[in-house]
């Protein structure tokens, strides 16, 4: 199967080499007592945005080592779950999810040539790492009419992840790949509703570091909910859910 030659997919590709051999999840930020919270809150945001159920046919992107693909497939829902690295990838088959509820492919997004069409596209800390304009026009070709997509995705205006994309030469910085960026929720909702989403709605959560102190969570778990609420302040938060559909009316191309 060709993944494509780009050179942003070929770094992308060495970049799941470098996570896949070290413990990924804990690189990632997953596996410390605030990061499980911050993953099973990002994940309930993502079905709930998706409106994913057991009769939902959904293609998860960027899966890497499939830990929120285990979280979405207890849902009951049949999932194609789709990465650009074969280590990360070989990892996420370890879980052995249930066959063929959950299937795994080694694709590059962009040019996916998998069956649609679906009744949701999600993913966690993805699109960051592709070509956004193609990722779009990829999704509305291979979603239903009236499908939605929904994405957990870091927030530009976020001091640590303004800082991670502007140095990440930087040693401390190493897990970043060379091509990956982050989003200002503005502009994206802009080229959603270019390409013919609608229903589009982009918000930023996440206030729980993964590197807080067990004693502190709850704290901060209380103190980042008043902060998504107050204006302004809430531009700031580490991630940004997004939402959007497409018209029920849409007729799409074929895959």
């Amino acid at each position: 199967m060709s993944l494509g030659t780009s050179d942003r997919a070929e770094r992308e590709i060495r970049h799941g080499q470098l996570l896949a051999a070290q413990d990924t999840e804990r690189v990632w930020g997953w596996d410390t007592p605030a990061g499980r919270l911050r993953a099973q809150r990002r994940a309930a945001l993502i079905l709930t945005g998706a409106r994913i159920d057991p009769d939902s046919r959904v293609l998860e992107i960027g899966c890497g080592t499939g830990l929120f693909t285990e979280i979405f497939a207890a849902t009951g829902a049949r999932i194609v779950a789709v990465d650009i690295s074969p280590e990360l990838l070989a990892k996420a088959k370890l879980r052995k999810l249930p066959h063929p509820q959950v299937t795994f492919y080694e694709k590059r997004f962009e040019d996916c040539d998998v069956d649609g069409p679906f009744d949701s596209i999600i993913g966690s800390s993805i699109l960051h790492h592709l070509d956004v304009d193609a990722s779009i026009q990829r999704m509305k070709a291979l979603l239903k009419p009236g499908g939605r997509i929904c994405f957990a995705e870091p927030n530009m205006l976020n001091p640590q992840i303004f800082l991670e994309r502007r140095f990440r030469g930087l040693k401390i910085f190493a897990y970043t790949s060379s091509d990956e960026t982050a989003f200002v929720r503005w502009s994206l909702a802009r080229k959603l509703r270019t390409v013919g989403f609608e229903a589009i709605s982009i918000t930023p959560f996440d206030w729980l570091h993964p590197a807080t102190p067990k004693p502190l969570i709850g704290l901060v778990q209380i103190a980042g909910k008043l902060a998504e609420g107050i204006p302004v302040l809430r531009e700031f938060s580490g991630s940004v859910c997004i939402n959007a559909r497409l018209p029920l009316g849409d007729r799409l191309p074929q895959a």
